[in-house]
């Protein structure tokens, strides 16, 4: 199948890849755009990991007003080079990650961060729900297990549902981010102010 610029020109303001790597994924992809859009997003990903152990000691503390004035978020992201925090690219992934703290409110960034003390009181809870609703005790930890795992896409940051695009989690946004920038990307830390609170 013949790739046309049409084609790569859509692919690439879907994505915001490179043209060769939206042309190549499309070439894979037999032309269909969104099995190219998974190419890329797979190559996101392998290329995200290649850069994780990278220094991030640039980057910028971006700051997110709900409309209205009664909740707002700071949100420190960490890049490698102040080159690549100026970028259109960062500012905008940056402030989408700080209206997603703004709408989901999440507890902290990733699960080192939980308090175990925390998830081990959740587990007795879901441990005595389940014994209540009668479960059998060879299936009553799997239960907890999962119930563990929903409790930690709730409250943890780079595991909940993307607001923008539900299909994806913030850490598979920052893995795409890290692989269009082509530089490590790190959520250090975030504040959500809400008045009264």
């Amino acid at each position: 199948m013949e790739i046309t610029a049409k084609m790569v020109k859509e692919l690439r303001d879907k994505t915001g890849a490179g043209m060769m790597d939206c042309k190549k994924a499309l070439g894979k992809a037999e032309g269909d755009v969104e099995k190219a859009i998974t190419v890329l997003r797979e190559q996101g990903i392998a290329k995200a990991s290649s850069k994780a152990g990278r220094a991030t000691s640039e980057g910028a503390v971006v700051p997110y007003i709900h409309p209205g004035d009664k909740l707002g978020v700071l949100v420190e992201i960490n890049c490698e080079t102040d080159f690549v925090a100026r970028t259109d690219a960062f500012k905008e992934f940056a402030r989408n990650v700080a209206m997603h703290v703004a709408a989901s409110a999440p507890a902290c960034v990733n699960r080192e961060e939980v308090d175990e003390e925390l998830v081990n009181k959740e587990r007795d809870i879901f441990k005595a729900q389940a014994e209540k609703d009668g479960k059998p005790a060879n299936i009553i930890e799997k239960i907890v297990d999962g119930r563990i795992e929903k409790y930690y896409n709730e409250i943890v940051l780079l595991e909940q549902p993307y607001v923008k695009d539900t299909d994806k989690s913030v850490g598979d946004l920052v893995k795409e981010t890290i692989g269009s920038l082509g530089e490590n990307i790190q959520i250090k830390r975030f504040t959500r102010f809400r008045l009264g609170e």
